[in-house]
């Protein structure tokens, strides 16, 4: 960080170690000093108020939660800033990563939805409920659940303890599996076809 605050002298320097109460004091009276400062570069650097304000909170906590790991009273500022560097990193990387999260369950749910489309008004194939035991408990449970009792996604996550991204994934690998056992063992059940019964057809033949 450029700012002049960082050429600034600090707390005066003490010969031995600083003691955690001496830290944290050092690095109290530092943040109120600077607190106007770090605000107006955080909002030059962010643009968005609203992240500027998130960030600078985030800053402050970290920089208190980690006082005592401050040595020297009159290097207080160069170590705000680094710590103010790292927040600001994390914040990028944070909001990159929820962006890719946001787009790649957009696609997904928009793919599940194209697919129960196509299934809606076709008669499930009786093989279905039987194999159901053949796959992973939970993956049974989740195509019970969601696929078979029409349970809600945001229902079944929370009862979980997970995130409806993770349902999601869950139910996509789970449906997976139930087709690839279908193929496999049921002869009426034909690629892209095996939600429309000919099990009881194939039989009489």
């Amino acid at each position: 960080m450029s700012s002049s605050w960082t050429n600034r002298p600090g707390p005066a320097a003490t010969s031995a170690p600083l003691s955690s109460m001496a830290s944290d004091r050092a690095v109290r009276i530092a943040l109120v000093e600077s607190y106007g400062r770090f605000r107006s570069h955080l909002r030059k650097r962010l643009r968005v108020q609203e992240d500027a304000e998130e960030v600078l909170q985030t800053f402050m906590l970290r920089a208190l939660e980690r006082s005592s790991d401050l040595r020297d009273a009159n290097a207080v500022r160069g170590w705000l800033s680094r710590i103010l560097s790292t927040t600001i990193a994390d914040f990028h990387r944070q909001r990159s990563r929820a962006i890719k999260e946001a787009s790649f369950t957009a696609e997904l749910n928009e793919r599940l939805a194209i697919d129960r489309s196509q299934e809606a008004d076709q008669e499930i194939c009786e093989c279905l409920h039987q194999y159901l035991a053949l796959l992973r408990a939970e993956q049974a449970e989740i195509i019970r659940r969601i696929d078979l009792a029409d349970e809600p996604r945001e229902l079944v996550a929370l009862e979980l303890g997970v995130t409806v991204n993770n349902i999601t994934v869950r139910l996509h690998r789970a449906r997976q599996a139930l087709k690839g056992r279908l193929e496999e063992i049921c002869e009426a059940c034909e690629d892209e076809n095996y939600f429309v019964c000919r099990c009881n057809e194939v039989r009489r033949k």
